[in-house]
């Protein structure tokens, strides 16, 4: 049977990158062999979830290219719910429970025993009523062994399994119930998910039993990612939205690639891998099951090189939405796609994030230079002045050329007995506004002679 796999985000935030590694995992093993990859919503929580949670979960899938052959919510699929559970309680392996949080937690500790239900509401016949959830009865005895592809096979005492709500008193289902409905309605063959699902995992079998669900799914639980110092990526600490990353000027096959490396390594050891080589080379068995370093700085410097692979004019074209609004600061008709043009080969050299084009460029499209007052302090030294008349005297006249341009400031330099290095901070600021930039003498010949001339004298009358 060719592979099902299924990945379902819960609409609750951005989509983390951590779910995208899954998903991405997910995706290949169902491409791999001509199989169904399927995109779950798991909108049950009414009280958490928001439609534009779900938009963006759609959008931030299709903007890494990881496209899906079937779409479910689980809010569409109630009636399902509702008869596994039925079933479950007609067999004698549900029950009804009207146990209070606080309620389960002081016996917990009257018995100084460990957190969780005690079984309490077992044999004490409920019916189902206001205020009460169903759960879900495990065996006392024995064990469930998991057995899983990257983990080998744990085995769960049913001793150590509480009896888990597969309904809530709400009357909506639970994700432990939803979940192995789901799989088996939807016949997954293949359970890729993060490791932190894995204790969970003997009450899924359990249920999927309990449900007359035959053959069981290949399991595998990939590890967690982690930031620098080796926690747990967070969405409140860490930058873990793809949208955020997005958003910054990655590109969307270097997040693929970068993903698909947190666990799982080429054969041959390349790295740059593109969705072909993916394809070709990544089995799920050789995932590893130690936590994955999700390395921002090594995600950067990836982008930095694939941006510099582009052609100019794709570079040109992955650029175009951080030259307009909203990440554009100037007037829409101040740009000049022709003067870009000139000046993004420089910029293309310098850039790890295409975020980063906008303030490379935006001087020339500005009807003033940026202000950083940072720049201004370090640059403007006391022979500031003297640097600046000597320059406007030359850039009058000088040929309107990259070398005649810098020529002229070393002549200007010399004169105050000042390096090159030293004499071009002043102009640099003065005309970009910054003390980083793409090569000065090039974007002074690309923004023509008239502006050039006009932030030197605005700069020279501040001083």
């Amino acid at each position: 049977m060719a592979p099902r796999t299924r990945f379902a985000p819960s609409p609750t935030g951005f989509l983390h990158v951590g779910g995208v590694r899954t998903a991405l995992y997910n995706w290949l093993v169902a491409r791999q062999a001509q199989g169904a990859f399927i995109l779950r919503i798991e909108d049950t929580d009414a009280a958490r979830n928001r439609e534009e949670w779900v938009e963006g979960i759609f959008d931030s899938m299709r903007w890494i290219g990881l496209d899906w052959d079937e779409l479910y919510r689980q809010s569409e699929r109630g009636a399902l719910y509702v008869d596994a559970a039925a079933k479950l309680e007609a067999s004698g392996l549900a029950y009804w429970c009207d146990c209070a949080r606080e309620a389960v937690d002081a016996r917990a500790a009257a018995r100084k025993g460990p957190p969780g239900y005690d079984g309490f509401c077992r044999e004490r016949g409920l019916g189902p009523g206001e205020g009460r959830a169903l759960r879900f009865r495990p065996p006392d005895e024995g064990a469930t062994i998991v057995p899983d592809v990257i983990r080998g096979a744990p085995s769960f005492d049913h001793a150590t399994l509480d009896d888990p709500v597969i309904v809530r008193s709400s009357g909506d289902p639970m994700f432990v119930l939803a979940n192995v409905v789901d799989d088996l309605d939807m016949r997954i063959t293949h359970v890729i998910r993060g490791e932190e699902h894995l204790p969970t995992t003997p009450k899924y079998l359990l249920l999927w039993d309990a449900l007359g669900g035959g053959e069981h799914p290949t399991f595998a639980h990939v590890p967690v990612l982690v930031n620098e110092k080796r926690q747990k990526l967070s969405k409140r600490r860490d930058p873990v939205a793809l949208e955020q990353y997005r958003d910054e000027g990655y590109l969307p096959e270097v997040m693929l690639n970068y993903l698909a490396l947190l666990g799982w390594s080429s054969p041959d050891g390349e790295e740059k891998l593109t969705v072909e080589d993916m394809l070709a080379n990544f089995r799920i068995e050789d995932v590893g099951n130690s936590p994955a370093f999700f390395d921002v700085a090594k995600l950067r410097a990836f982008n930095g090189d694939a941006i510099r692979a582009l052609s100019s004019d794709e570079f040109i074209a992955r650029a175009a939405p951080w030259l307009e609004a909203p990440h554009a600061p100037w007037e829409p008709e101040a740009f000049d796609a022709v003067a870009f043009a000139r000046l993004a080969p420089l910029v293309q050299e310098r850039v790890f994030r295409l975020a980063e084009v906008t303030a490379m460029v935006d001087f020339v499209f500005l009807e003033e230079a940026p202000v950083d007052e940072g720049s201004w302090i370090k640059a403007m030294k006391p022979h500031a002045s003297a640097l600046l008349d000597a320059v406007i005297a030359a850039y009058e006249i000088c040929p309107w050329e990259a070398e005649h341009l810098k020529a002229a400031l070393i002549e200007a330099g010399e004169g105050l007995e000042l390096k090159l290095k030293v004499a071009q901070a002043p102009v640099r600021v003065a005309v970009t506004g910054r003390t980083v930039g793409p090569p000065l003498f090039e974007s002074l010949e690309v923004m023509g002679r008239e502006g050039v001339l006009t932030r030197l004298r605005d700069a020279r009358g501040r001083l």
